[in-house]
């Protein structure tokens, strides 16, 4: 009954309180809060389990706090537990074969979104306040947007990955969900150590119309209503409408080796955010490799489906095409920095529609992915920051 009502979120329960502060405890930004942490976190006393039996039988415990955990639990927050996991950091759909999936919330019968699934669930099942995930691909967007919650992956380099368990270290960035916009606020302020400050008014907000298109959801939806809203609040100048795919191909022009290539005859996809997607996956795959092969070719580890498909492909990765890779990153950084200006907002959806069925076959679970990624590789393999919001995750599925 307790697991039920837990929703399969945790790998193990455990209170960490707040340590001595020079402030009075209720004065502390996140006083009187509870949050978890995905198993990729180091817990000085618990073993880092990546999502994996045999990852754990051959690990020992962690001896130190990361850094990350550590900062939140001195802003006067109350860890409970870590939560499960997609083994290794290496899927998106949240489903555990060792641990169980933990329970989506909005929508039982479908999948929470990974890899930082039990984050996540924790959040939108409301055990806790907020809840601290990663994101090197997808890994906190995607499971917010399907469990109906805040989730907001940061730009990378800017909140210490120290004491985390590494996937692909020039994508790794740690992430933080939340219900309560206040409370996602207040989190990111302590991760990123910033002061109290006015928001900063936004200068245009960008609307990529071929990216709503991949979306099944309709416009009237998530764009049109995104555009009202912008109109109410700021006036009809700030909106500015673009067709993403194009101005990506025509600003980063490393890409046409990747589209000519690996992209044709795709059409589910837009081309030239299917090459980003190719890329960034690659580029992820080599580092993976340098961090874990290793282990995984010692240990022989036993891996869930699809997990260990991809897992081995990265084992095999060459250094091939790696250079021209991050010239592509670089050209695309320069790309959106320009697009974007000073304090310009790219909206976009998070996913292209109702998260999958539990079960769902493996090739309309790979139509998907392609079309996921096409939109979540802008922010991944740009490093830029990325907010999930509630205008598309709160609905009703069917």
């Amino acid at each position: 009954m307790a697991e039920s009502l837990e929703y399969g979120a945790f790998m193990e329960k455990f209170t960490l309180r707040p340590g001595p502060s020079p402030l009075d405890h209720h004065q502390l930004p996140l006083s009187g809060l509870t949050f978890a942490v995905k198993d990729i976190f180091d817990v000085d006393g618990y073993v880092t389990g990546f999502g994996n039996p045999d990852w754990a039988r051959t690990h020992s415990a962690a001896t130190s706090t990361a850094p990350a955990v550590l900062d939140v639990l001195r802003a006067g927050a109350t860890c409970v537990g870590k939560t499960i996991m997609d083994e290794m950091a290496y899927c998106i759909y949240g489903e555990n074969k060792h641990y169980g999936t933990p329970r989506n919330p909005c929508a039982p019968e479908r999948v929470p979104g990974g890899s930082s699934s039990g984050s996540a669930v924790a959040v939108g099942a409301m055990l806790v306040d907020f809840s601290l995930g990663t994101d090197t691909g997808a890994s906190v967007r995607l499971p917010a947007s399907y469990c109906g919650i805040l989730g907001f992956r940061p730009s990378h380099d800017t909140v210490s990955t120290v004491g985390v368990l590494p996937f692909a270290q020039s994508f790794d960035t740690v992430g933080w969900f939340a219900r309560d916009p206040v409370i996602l606020n207040l989190v990111g302020r302590v991760l990123l150590h910033l002061p109290d400050a006015d928001p900063t008014r936004p200068t245009q907000i960008i609307i990529p119309e071929d990216c709503f298109c991949l979306s099944s959801v309709p416009s009237e939806r998530t764009a049109q209503i995104l555009v009202k809203s912008v109109e109410k609040l700021f006036g009809g100048q700030f909106v500015k409408h673009v067709i993403l795919g194009d101005y990506v191909k025509d600003n980063v022009p490393s890409l046409q080796h990747f589209m000519d290539k690996e992209n044709e005859g795709q059409e589910y996809d837009i081309p030239s955010l299917a090459a980003l997607s190719s890329i960034m996956q690659l580029l992820q795959r080599y580092e993976f490799k340098s961090n874990h092969a290793e282990w995984v070719t010692k240990v022989n580890p036993d891996l869930g489906p699809g997990i260990s498909g991809r897992v081995w492909k990265a084992i095999r990765t060459t250094q091939e095409n790696i250079d021209i890779c991050n010239s592509v990153r670089s050209e695309l950084r320069a790309a959106l920095t320009a697009l974007l200006g000073d304090h310009g907002i790219l909206a976009i959806p998070t996913a292209p529609g109702d998260p999958p069925k539990l079960q769902t076959d493996p090739a309309t679970l790979a139509r998907f992915r392609a079309r996921a990624f096409n939109l979540l590789s802008i922010a991944g393999l740009s490093g830029f920051c990325q907010l999930d919001s509630l205008l598309e995750t709160k609905r009703t599925y069917r």
